[in-house]
């Protein structure tokens, strides 16, 4: 006689959730909870099913860490027809992971939505060569990326396009359409299966995308000037009364560039080594842009990469960071936006005001920039404007390191919308109040260095060191424990790569230390180890006066380390660890996100009993 039997396990009490392979159970899947295990098989799909749980647990976990009930998606597509056998609910969530992958593979913002994708070659008139990838569609974008990775992506935004229509198709080239922008870049997309409803597709969005005189066509033309200062808007069109009585406004000296430009900018011009290989990066640069375009619409392959590996030159490092994060994109779609809210939230107080008041001058106090009032209040507004944008976030200690150096490089709203990339796409969660994102990739780190370096591994774990350390590089992308310099070239590399840079450079760090560190009796000189290996990376090219970095006057000792040179770091963890990819950092990323919020989420409870203890009658069991 069949039993059915009824189990319920809630998503907020899962702490792990894996495939597992056993004699008894071939194919199962484990769901561990707090006081349990269970295991589940005799799946039709266990991969599909696992995937969905996958979904569901990270809906849940989200869920958790922003506090809130569950509510439905009213962002996800709804279907036109009821589909045979397939849930509404599967249907969503695909749709749902389809859409987060887009995003993170072009940087887009959150409110984008992939209308769809085919498979087509593009002509590549840099390789004389069509390559093989797929297309993407969205509400503002039509992106490429090809098959081979690094071969070729591109990302053109909708509010750039001129024209779309068909091509003359021939045998050689089937199905061809042409996209041309505002900047006279044309590319030419062929092997299309369904090409008049593409381009029906494409014109509907282009419809419905606003016109813009903010673009790529002079990009020169945009650097060091506000978007509020440099598209009309309906506020500010006429005359510039509107920007009369506010605290930001296109007079500032930060509101045209970045610090160090205004701080260089009377210094003699320097004819030496260094100075000469920096301008055959420009010129290196210059000749990219000609050959590959310049701006959104870049053509992006390996020699990119290259580039930004050899180190991005300091007179375009701002512009690059901007392009290779997304943020260009945001800034061009809000015109005005970063002015509006410096207005709104200057001289209001509050819980984040006050820690940002604190930390002012404790931002880079080392470096020039920020030892008068402009470079403070250029750092204050930003800071307040991102915390008047994301109260969810406020501020966190460490935003003060990483904005005060986008602010030597950027000027203010460009230093804005690269702080609104990391906080909500390059580093999620990262710097709320809980520090989530950082904890899951110190949990990710360790499980790479498990996977890495084994034997290094588990001396450190005894020791109790990783823990210790990761925080702190992955917060502040290095630039809070190596020498300015050194530290703003694996920005570059970041801002291309994503945090897989971190990772791999992390891992470097460890693999040259690792006799040292295995000789380590305790945490403290394996401390010491690190942070005096990291005092010493140094860039020789640097055309910048050095900076005077804080953290190695604390560490440095009567026999200082050779130095190591932080292109030679860079090389040599592309070499040992390049082999490391985003979406198994993601899945890597799921794992540990289960056991710290789980974790977080248990010591604040225990935290609520301790405090009622003192004023309640019952026990420890009843209060839980």
């Amino acid at each position: 006689m069949c039993v059915t039997v009824t189990l319920v396990v809630q998503w907020s009490e899962v702490t792990r959730l894996e495939k597992n392979a056993t004699l008894v159970f071939p194919e199962s899947v484990r769901v561990s909870t707090r006081h349990s295990e269970h295991f589940f098989s005799m799946f039709i799909n266990i991969n599909d099913t696992f995937r969905l749980m996958e979904q569901l647990a990270n809906i849940a976990m989200r869920q958790l860490l922003d506090n809130e009930a569950f509510a439905a998606d009213r962002s996800l597509p709804k279907a036109c027809k009821t589909l045979k056998n397939v849930s509404a609910l599967k249907r969503d969530l695909d749709a749902r992971a389809k859409n987060e992958r887009y995003r993170a593979m072009f940087r887009l913002t959150q409110d984008e939505r992939l209308d769809g994708h085919t498979d087509c070659t593009l002509w590549t008139p840099f390789a004389k060569m069509h390559v093989v990838g797929q297309l993407f569609i969205s509400n503002n974008y039509v992106c490429f990326n090809s098959r081979e990775e690094d071969l070729c992506q591109l990302i053109i935004p909708l509010r750039e396009v001129s024209i779309v229509e068909k091509a003359d198709s021939s045998s050689v080239l089937p199905c061809p359409v042409s996209i041309s922008t505002k900047n006279k870049m044309n590319f030419l997309f062929a092997n299309l299966r369904d090409r008049d409803f593409l381009v029906q597709r494409i014109s509907d969005f282009l419809q419905r995308t606003p016109d813009s005189c903010w673009g790529d066509t002079s990009p020169l033309a945009l650097i060091g000037h506000s978007a509020s200062s440099s598209v009309p808007s309906p506020s500010s069109a006429g005359s510039d009364s509107a920007h009369r009585g506010r605290h930001f406004h296109p007079g500032l000296p930060t509101a045209s560039q970045g610090l160090l430009q205004l701080y260089q900018q009377d210094a003699p011009e320097d004819l030496g080594p260094k100075a000469m290989k920096e301008k055959m990066k420009e010129e290196a640069w210059n000749i990219h842009f000609s050959e590959f375009g310049r701006g959104v619409c870049m053509y992006r392959t390996s020699r990119t990469r290259e580039l930004v590996l050899n180190g991005i030159p300091e007179c375009l490092r701002g512009e690059l960071w901007l392009l290779f994060s997304g943020a260009q994109n945001e800034m061009a779609t809000h015109p005005g936006y970063y002015g509006d809210l410096v207005e709104t939230a200057m001289g209001r107080c509050s819980l984040a005001t006050e820690e940002i008041e604190r930390d002012l001058h404790r931002s880079m106090p080392e470096h020039r920039a920020f030892q008068n009032d402009t470079g403070i209040a250029a750092l204050r507004r930003v800071l307040t404007a991102y915390a008047h944008r994301n109260p969810g976030i406020g501020y966190c200690q460490a935003m003060n390191i990483v904005t005060s150096v986008l602010l030597l490089y950027c000027p203010e709203e460009e230093a804005f919308w690269l702080l609104v990339a990391l906080c909500e796409r390059m580093l999620p969660d990262y710097y709320n109040t809980r520090v989530v994102g950082a904890l899951v990739d110190q949990g990710v780190f360790e499980d790479l260095t498990q996977g890495f370096l084994p034997l290094l591994y588990e001396h450190m774990q005894q020791l109790g060191v990783i823990s210790t350390i990761s925080l702190s590089w992955f917060l502040t992308l290095f630039l809070s424990v190596m020498p300015f310099d050194s530290a703003v070239l694996l920005v570059d590399c970041f801002f291309y790569e994503g945090i897989k840079l971190i990772f791999q450079v992390a891992l470097a760090v460890l693999h040259d230390n690792m006799d040292a560190l295995l000789s380590c009796s305790d945490e403290g000189e394996a401390m010491t180890i690190l942070g005096r290996y990291l005092d010493n990376v140094v860039n020789r090219q640097t055309v910048a006066p050095p900076t005077p970095h804080l953290h190695a006057l604390l560490t440095s000792g009567d026999t200082p380390p050779p130095e190591i040179d932080v292109f030679d770091l860079i090389k040599s963890s592309y070499e040992r660890f390049g082999s490391l990819r985003s979406d198994v950092i993601e899945q890597m990323r799921f794992k540990q996100r289960l056991k710290v919020i789980q974790s977080l989420e248990d010591t604040a409870k225990r935290s609520v009993v301790r405090a009622m203890m003192t004023e309640s009658a019952f026990s420890i069991e009843e209060l839980e």
